[in-house]
């Protein structure tokens, strides 16, 4: 029986030369398991309709907790994954002695001569990319955080612009002309950056439509043309591939999901995790021209919600009704959105216990060389330790 267990999960000898990591912010397996039941209801049946990453062949599960509490905020736990120690909520790369500055592992494979792409829906400069780049006591000194993304000398980062781009009291130089200034080329939207000359080496890629509004448009806001993280990720990879000679590392975070979890909107959680699959899915189209040579690993820094099935009891439910809210509680909110996206909720059979996140663990989903290593329940420190392992790197 050991020989046999050993042999099931001994490492792959193959190293990935390129690997993505996909934050689901605030996505649970509840969410994941509402969205597979909506399309398989869609399709006229019970059950689960798979999405790109819930039929990989590894899966295993992260705990959240914080150094400073159970139930973690983005940055606490998005520096677990990037330096591989846990912080205290709010801080960003801080150990919690609120002095030590923590390295996250896109430095690390950077220095080993892997291009990196860091990305995400909502701003540049919020929790999540940000660890991946910053250091900073706070969060939400988003202005700070933004000075610090040309430095990291990263390659490529796409997603929404910069928040608080003049600083909260606009009364600074911008960070978008700072960040020119230092040697970022600045494209926007789909066809500017599929446009980019060979020559172009660091690009900053904004896709967001206004730019009053630094984060794209809710899946279920969502217009003809709007870009979405699958597109993002498509350029990165693109922009990436073109450029590296010993691989990539991309980061891409799926964040707009926490929000419609916090708004307790279960239909716009749905479509945003759709969205994430679907981004995913551009990464796995990769992964089959590179079997060998690529890892893709997604996961999610905690819960958002407390969110349940099934509250109404026995029955069939329609989770196929989420179809009927046709824009975000926020979008809505003219028309009583609150009380709207409730009825949706309870005729789905969809219930949340907070309007916070919850202390709960994460699934993680893996694929790829080295994906092996991200099975059975782990802290999310060990995130990147894996990942620098199955590159065959030191931590």
């Amino acid at each position: 029986m050991v020989m046999i267990f050993s042999a099931c999960f001994a490492q792959n000898s193959k190293k990935p030369k390129y690997i993505f990591l996909f934050i689901g912010d605030g996505m649970g397996i509840s969410h994941v398991t509402l969205t597979e039941a909506y399309l398989a209801d869609k399709a006229g049946k019970i059950g689960s309709e798979y999405l790109s990453f819930s039929k990989f062949p590894y899966t295993g599960f992260a705990t959240t907790y914080s150094a400073s509490s159970f139930t973690t905020c983005s940055s606490a736990v998005g520096t677990a994954f990037a330096t591989g120690y846990k912080t205290n909520n709010l801080m960003v790369c801080i150990a919690p002695d609120s002095v030590t500055k923590l390295k996250s592992v896109s430095y690390k494979l950077k220095e080993k001569g892997l291009k990196i792409g860091i990305s995400s829906n909502v701003g540049i400069n919020h929790a999540t990319p940000a660890v991946f780049y910053a250091n900073n006591i706070s969060r939400t000194a988003y202005y700070e955080i933004g000075l610090q993304l040309w430095q990291s000398d990263f390659d490529f980062f796409g997603g929404g612009s910069f928040m608080h781009d003049k600083g909260k009291a606009k009364d600074k130089q911008s960070l978008e002309e700072i960040t020119k200034n230092n040697g970022y080329v600045i494209t926007r939207g789909i066809k500017e950056i599929n446009e980019i000359p060979a020559n172009v080496t660091k690009v900053v890629a904004f896709f967001n439509e206004d730019n009053n509004v630094q984060n794209l448009s809710y899946a279920i806001n969502r217009k003809d043309g709007e870009a979405k993280l699958s597109d993002i990720v498509d350029a990165e990879i693109k922009f990436l591939k073109a450029r590296e000679d010993k691989g990539f590392f991309i980061m891409a975070e799926g964040g707009i999901i926490d929000w419609a979890a916090h708004d307790n909107d279960a239909a716009g959680t749905v479509k945003e995790v759709i969205d994430l699959s679907e981004a995913v899915q551009v990464a796995v189209d990769f992964y089959n021209k590179y079997p060998d040579e690529t890892l893709i690993v997604v996961t999610a820094d905690h819960e958002t919600g407390g969110m349940t099935l099934a509250r109404t009891g026995g029955g069939k439910q329609g989770f196929a009704s989420l179809d009927g809210q046709t824009g975000s509680v926020g979008v809505l909110s003219k028309e009583n959105g609150r009380a709207i996206c409730d009825s949706i909720n309870n005729v789905a059979g969809v219930g949340f216990s907070t309007k916070g996140h919850t202390g709960i663990v994460v699934p993680v989903y893996a694929i790829g060389a080295g994906a092996e290593l991200f099975t059975g329940k782990f802290d999310n420190t060990d995130i990147p330790r894996k990942i620098m392992k199955a590159a065959g790197f030191e931590f």
